[in-house]
């Protein structure tokens, strides 16, 4: 009696019957598309909540790999300067040389010069320790630690 009523008021109204039951059919539909939007933005998420770190993880990793990379790179240019100096010590003249150049050694037979300069070319640096050169080594170790226990001095 109810749809026998609510169709006759429906047509008193100037509805037909059809565009009742097409509103209910298009309002159905429009749920269900919303179900699934609904549905796929939710599963969206779950995706990119369980990959993002595994991604962040990747990257990071990639990042190190190349960090590793170059650092073994230049570590293998290290290694091969100094096989090359292990090699030139293989050397007997260079070891000659060596040993005139750093320790002022020579031969049976030859003079060795030092040129001593008259001027001090050493440099000055703020807040080292000076002591005469001509002084004893303990004099120059007192005067550097009278030098390191003092304040700094504002620049």
């Amino acid at each position: 009696m109810s749809a026998a009523s609510s169709a006759a008021q429906r047509a008193a109204v100037g509805v037909p019957a059809v565009a009742g039951w097409r509103a209910r059919v298009d309002r159905a539909r429009r749920d269900a598309r919303l179900r699934r939007y609904l549905l796929l933005g939710a599963a969206l998420l779950f995706l990119g909540i369980l990959v993002g770190p595994t991604l962040k993880a990747y990257i990071g990793q990639r990042q190190e790999i190349s960090a590793l990379r170059e650092q073994v790179a230049t570590q293998t240019k290290a290694v091969d300067e100094l096989k090359a100096e292990q090699a030139r010590w293989q050397d007997p003249a260079y070891i000659e040389q060596q040993a005139r150049e750093r320790l002022k050694f020579v031969k049976v037979g030859e003079k060795a010069y030092t040129v001593i300069d008259p001027e001090d070319t050493r440099a000055e640096v703020d807040g080292m320790a000076s002591a005469p050169r001509d002084s004893a080594w303990y004099v120059t170790v007192w005067s550097s630690l009278k030098a390191a226990d003092a304040p700094a001095a504002a620049p």
